[in-house]
C-alpha cells in the first residue's frame, strides 16, 4: 500500500529584518511527504537455527535490476521534492559555498628533482597536483578535474619511484573501490605501458624503476561488480612494459588464501614487507630480502591475533610496530635473519596511552592518544626520548613522517575550532613554524570546545567533546548534532569541518563521544564494543544523548544523530532502540542488515567486529535483536529520518539502506518524514566532488532545521 500523507502546503517564508545585513528564514509551516513509492514485498523467509526471518525486500539487493532502478528513481523524486520545499535550503547551500571557498594546500613532498603538493583553489571539485623545480615556480602536474566533466572520477592514490622519475596513480570512477592505474614518466608526463584495471584495496610499491607491487581480487561476474563477494586478495608484481595478464603472483591465491593483502618496501628498498589478514583486525607479517634474487618470503608472525607492521630498518635490524603483549602498542627491534617474536626487543615500550608511530630524518615520532587528543614525542633510533613536541593546543596532530635524509618534516594540526593548519618542523632543533594556514571565514575565539566524561549504562566513563559558540544559553533549546562511530579500532579525534560551522554559527551544539569499539583506549576499548559486546556501543551513544539533555544543552525535540558506515549502523540501532530520544536521524551508508552483511563485497572481513548470523545461535540471536532492518516495529513513531547511500558504494552496498528505508517508510507512525537520499555516480564517500559534498551537507542541515522547527539566520 502506498502511504499517504496530508497534501503538502506551500512553504511560508517569514523574513524578519534583524539589521540591514541579516534576515531570518522560518521553516515551512507544514511540510509532509506527499506519498512514498509503493514498494513491493516478496515471500522470502530464511531459517536461522529454527527461527524464521522474513526478508520481504530482498529483491532490492539486486541493484542492477530494472525494478530496483525504478524504485531508486521514485524515492529520489520524493526526496528531492521534499528538500526543494525547505525555505532556507538554498541559503544554507550559499553559506556553505562561501565557507568552503578557501585555498587548501597539502604538505609538500620531495620526489626526485621536484617538490610536489596538492592545491584546491576553493570550490574545485577535485584538488590539483602541482610541482616546483625552483621555489615559487609551480606548474600543474596532474589535474583530476579533467578526468570527468562532472568531477565524479577522482584521484585515489599516487606513488613515485624512489628516484622520482616514474609515477603511478590510481583513479576511481563514480566513487567505486575498483581502481585503474596509469604510469607516467614524471619529466614529460608521457604514458608508460598499458593502464592496469580491476585493482582494489591496494597501495602501489615501486621496486626501483623496474615495476611495482599491487593487490587485487578476481573481478566478480558481469553485473555484480559493485556487490559480488571479493574473498581472496592477491599480491602481484607488474613489470613495466608488459601486459597486466603477465603480472607475477607474489603472494595469495590458492596457496595462501587471504581476504586482505598489502605490501610496501622499506625506504632502502631492501625488504618487501607483506601484511596478510582475513578480517579488519589482526594480521600476519612477512618479509622478503630483495637484494637476493628469488629469495624466499620469510614469515615473522604467522597468526592473525594481533597487529604488526615494519616501520623502518637499519641494515639487518627491523623496527616493528605491534600490539603483541601490548594492547596500547609499542615499538620493538629484531634482526631480520631470525625475526620471530621470541627475539623481539622493546625499543619504545607500551604506555597508558595508545601509540601510533612515524619515522623521518633518522628519528621516531611517537604520537600518543591522551583522551582522544594528540601528545607527540621524538625518539632517537636507540629508543631515547629527545623531546615532547609543542603543539598549538589540544587537538589532533598528524603527518609525522619524512624520508631518512630529510632535515625537516611537515605535520598538520586541527581541532573542532582550529582549521587544519600545516606546520614545518625542524627535526634537529624541535622548532615548529606555521607553513600554510587556511583563510577560513571562522573566528575560533568566538567558540569553545571542551571535553567531558559521562557515565554509560554499565558505569563506564566515556569521553565526549562538546563544541559551541561562547555564551550560548543552556536552556535545552539548542539544535544539537550528536555524531559517533564506535567500531573497527578507529579513533575519533578532534578535526575541523567547514560544514559544522554552519551549525555552530546558528547557536547549535556539535558533540562527539569516543564510544567503545573505537581505538581511543587501545585493544581493550575496541574489544569492549565487538561481537556479543556490541550493545555497549549503542548504550554509550544513548547515554551521550541523555547527558546532553540532562545538562540542558538540548532536548529530545532539538537533538539529531548522525554517523556513516559503521556509524550508520550506530544510528540505525539507537533510533530503533530509543526512537523517542531523538528528533532527527541520519544513518549514512550504513551496515543495516546484520544477518546478511557478510554476503556482499568484502563484508565477511568485518566479522571480527560483528560476528555473523551463521556462527551459532547465540550470535544470530544477538545480531537479530539489534540489526536495524530487523529491529523496526510497526506503528512506532521514529525520528524524522534521512537515510543516505550511493549507487556506486561497493563497500557497504546500498541494499542495506534500500531495505531499511523501505521498511521504515512502511512502519512509520505519525508525520515525521522518512526519506532516502541516493547519490548517483558516487561511492562510500572518498573522492566525492566538492559540489556534491556541498549539496549533500546543505540538504542535511536543511532537513534537520526544518524538522526541528528552527529558523535559519542568514
Amino acid at each position: 500500500m502506498v502511504k499517504k500523507y496530508t497534501p503538502v502546503l506551500f512553504a511560508t517564508l517569514a523574513l524578519a529584518a534583524c539589521n540591514s545585513n541579516q534576515k531570518t528564514i522560518a521553516p515551512a509551516t507544514q511540510m509532509n511527504v506527499k506519498s512514498y513509492p509503493e514498494t513491493k514485498k516478496t515471500d522470502v523467509i530464511d531459517d536461522y537455527f529454527g527461527t524464521k526471518v522474513p526478508d520481504p525486500y530482498r529483491w532490492l539487493e539486486n541493484d542492477t535490476a530494472a525494478d530496483t532502478k525504478a524504485w531508486v528513481a521514485a524515492e529520489n523524486e520524493v526526496t528531492h521534492d521534499y528538500l526543494a520545499q525547505i525555505p532556507f535550503r538554498d541559503a544554507m547551500k550559499a553559506r556553505l559555498e562561501t565557507l568552503w571557498n578557501y585555498e587548501k594546500i597539502s604538505a609538500p613532498s620531495k620526489e626526485g628533482d621536484y617538490t610536489y603538493y596538492s592545491k584546491n583553489d576553493g570550490l574545485q571539485n577535485q584538488s590539483v597536483i602541482y610541482r616546483e623545480k625552483e621555489a615559487g615556480k609551480s606548474e600543474v602536474f596532474l589535474d583530476p578535474n579533467k578526468f570527468s566533466a562532472d568531477g565524479t572520477t577522482s584521484l585515489a592514490g599516487i606513488n613515485f619511484s624512489k628516484d622520482g622519475s616514474l609515477v603511478a596513480y590510481q583513479i576511481s570512477e563514480g566513487g567505486s573501490d575498483w581502481r585503474k592505474v596509469i604510469v607516467w614518466k614524471a619529466a614529460d608526463k608521457s604514458v608508460v605501458g598499458d593502464t592496469l584495471v580491476d585493482v582494489k584495496f591496494s597501495g602501489l610499491a615501486w621496486k626501483g624503476n623496474e615495476g611495482f607491487y599491487y593487490s587485487s581480487y578476481d573481478k566478480p561476474k558481469e553485473g555484480s561488480a559493485l556487490s559480488g563477494l571479493t574473498q581472496f586478495h592477491k599480491l602481484y608484481f607488474h613489470k613495466l612494459g608488459t601486459p597486466q595478464h603477465a603480472d607475477k603472483l607474489v603472494f595469495g591465491g590458492e596457496s595462501t588464501p587471504r581476504r586482505y593483502i598489502g605490501a610496501y618496501l622499506t625506504e632502502d628498498e631492501r625488504y618487501l614487507v607483506i601484511s596478510a589478514a582475513n578480517t579488519t583486525s589482526g594480521n600476519e607479517l612477512y618479509i622478503q630480502d630483495l637484494r637476493q634474487p628469488d629469495s624466499k618470503i620469510v614469515q615473522i608472525v604467522g597468526n592473525f591475533d594481533k597487529e604488526h607492521s615494519v616501520i623502518d630498518n637499519v641494515g639487518d635490524t627491523l623496527f616493528i610496530y605491534t600490539n603483541l603483549n601490548a594492547p596500547n602498542y609499542k615499538v620493538v627491534t629484531v634482526n631480520s635473519n631470525d625475526p620471530k617474536p621470541a627475539n623481539w626487543k622493546d625499543l619504545i615500550p607500551e604506555t597508558e596511552n595508545v601509540l601510533t608511530i612515524g619515522t623521518g630524518g633518522g628519528k621516531l615520532f611517537a604520537n600518543y592518544l591522551k583522551d582522544a587528543t594528540s601528545l607527540v614525542k621524538q625518539f632517537d633510533r636507540q629508543g631515547k626520548e629527545e623531546r615532547v613536541i609543542e603543539l598549538p593546543g589540544i587537538g589532533t596532530a598528524s603527518g609525522f613522517g619524512a624520508k631518512q635524509d630529510e632535515k625537516e618534516l611537515y605535520y598538520s594540526f586541527t581541532s573542532y575550532i582550529y582549521p587544519s593548519t600545516i606546520f614545518k618542523y625542524t627535526i634537529a632543533s624541535g622548532k615548529s613554524e606555521s607553513y600554510k594556514k587556511p583563510n577560513v571565514q571562522f573566528n575560533p575565539d568566538d567558540y569553545e570546545s571542551k571535553q567531558v566524561f559521562y557515565t554509560s549504562k554499565d558505569g563506564t566513563k566515556i569521553p565526549m567533546i562538546i563544541t559551541h559558540k561562547k555564551g550560548i544559553v543552556l536552556d535545552g533549546n539548542n539544535p544539537t548534532m550528536l555524531y559517533g562511530y564506535g567500531g573497527f579500532n578507529i579513533s575519533l579525534t578532534p578535526s575541523f569541518s567547514v560544514s559544522t560551522v554552519l551549525l555552530l554559527e546558528q547557536g547549535g551544539v556539535y558533540a562527539v563521544p569516543n564510544l567503545r569499539g573505537g581505538g581511543e583506549y587501545g585493544e581493550k576499548w575496541h574489544l569492549a564494543g565487538t561481537k556479543l559486546h556490541k550493545q555497549n556501543v549503542f548504550d554509550d551513544f544513548i547515554a551521550a544523548a541523555e547527558y546532553l539533555i540532562k545538562e540542558n544543552y538540548t532536548s529530545k525535540e532539538k537533538l539529531a544523530i548522525s554517523g556513516g558506515s559503521n556509524g550508520g549502523l550506530l544510528v540505525g540501532a539507537t533510533m530503533t532502540q530509543r526512537p523517542e530520544l531523538f528528533k532527527v536521524a541520519f544513518p549514512a551508508v550504513g551496515v543495516l542488515d546484520m544477518l546478511r552483511y557478510h554476503k556482499f563485497t568484502a563484508g565477511a572481513g568485518w566479522a571480527y567486529d560483528y560476528g555473523t548470523a551463521d556462527d551459532n545461535k547465540e550470535m544470530f540471536d544477538y545480531l537479530h535483536h539489534y540489526s536495524p532492518y530487523h529491529a523496526l516495529k510497526e506503528n512506532v513513531e521514529y525520528p524524522a529520518t534521512m537515510v543516505s547511500t550511493a549507487d556506486h558504494d561497493d563497500r557497504v552496498v546500498p541494499a542495506h539502506s534500500f531495505k531499511f528505508a523501505a521498511r521504515l517508510q512502511a512502519y512509520q507512525r505519525g508525520e515525521n518524514p522518512v526519506l532516502i537520499r541516493i547519490e548517483t555516480k558516487a561511492g562510500h564517500g572518498a573522492g566525492k566532488p566538492t559540489a556534491m559534498l556541498i549539496q549533500e551537507q546543505a540538504d542535511k542541515w536543511a532537513f534537520m532545521f526544518q524538522n526541528m522547527g528552527i529558523p535559519y539566520q542568514e
